[in-house]
């Protein structure tokens, strides 16, 4: 695969601080002409599964040869390995600490993951809590300089995965859970379109009920079907179940939190 076109950051620096900046700064020193774009900062602190969740639904959106960077590192400085994962796309780079977990269950057929080691192209001042800056962000530039993938270490096929979280079957239905809330208050499931079409095949003569604390929840075509302060329920863009309120937040209204059961069950 040719040389990075497109670089994007996510992390869960959030915007107050100066890290995610910093980044940037050392990618441009390295490579001036890099194009680089903040996919999210705000990533919960310390959340891995949610860092997955959100580059695994989103990297495929970005050009061929797009270099996705992830650091959300609660190991950083640790023995903890950096990964470099190329697929026949695109690159990914970050902390060997499963935030590619979605990315590995996707393009499982055409995984190349380096364990880098190759320091001459680290920053000098390798601390050991801001690796982000001192391994990744170099590491990035080079590559987008085109700089052969392999060249950053050696291959392996341990790296490490966090099973994502699948909807577990039910006699009649499907047991989910939250797995994301956006900044909206939106309230993300685990259960996809795949896994509904797959159920209602299996029950024609059935409805299909989304059930919440025991209760149903109305499933609507967009965002705007919503009435009142009640809960609905939606296919959203990256074609998972969601709960929302319609111009507020489900999450702080129903006090929704990551790990709450949502079912969806064939009813009569």
């Amino acid at each position: 695969m040719q040389a990075s076109t497109l670089i994007t950051l996510t992390s869960d620096f959030g915007l107050n601080d100066p890290f995610a900046g910093v980044m940037k700064g050392v990618i441009l020193g390295i490579n001036p002409q890099a194009n680089i774009i903040d996919l999210s900062h705000g990533i919960a602190s310390h959340d891995i599964r949610e860092a997955a969740y959100v580059i695994g639904m989103n990297y495929d959106f970005f050009p061929d040869r797009s270099l996705h960077v992830v650091i959300v590192d609660p190991g950083v400085g640790s023995r903890r390995r950096h990964i470099l994962v190329a697929t026949d796309r695109y690159f990914f780079l970050g902390p060997d600490n499963g935030v590619f977990s979605y990315v590995y269950e996707k393009e499982k057929h055409a995984i190349t993951a380096i364990d880098i080691t190759a320091d001459h192209y680290f920053l000098r001042r390798d601390s050991s809590t801001f690796q982000g800056r001192d391994i990744f962000a170099p590491v990035a530039a080079w590559l987008s300089l085109g700089t052969d993938f392999r060249s950053f270490g050696d291959p392996i096929t341990d790296y490490v995965i966090q099973a994502p979280r699948v909807p577990k079957s039910l006699k009649d239905g499907l047991k989910g859970e939250i797995i994301h809330i956006d900044k909206f208050g939106n309230a993300i499931t685990n259960i996809s379109r795949t896994d509904i079409n797959n159920l209602t095949r299996t029950g024609k003569d059935y409805l299909l009920k989304v059930f919440f604390r025991q209760k149903v929840v109305p499933l609507k075509g967009c965002y705007a079907e919503g009435k009142g302060r009640s809960l609905y329920a939606v296919i959203n863009s990256s074609e998972y179940l969601e709960l929302f309120i319609n111009l507020s937040s489900a999450a702080e209204t129903c006090n929704i939190s990551i790990g709450d059961r949502v079912d969806v069950r064939l009813a009569r």
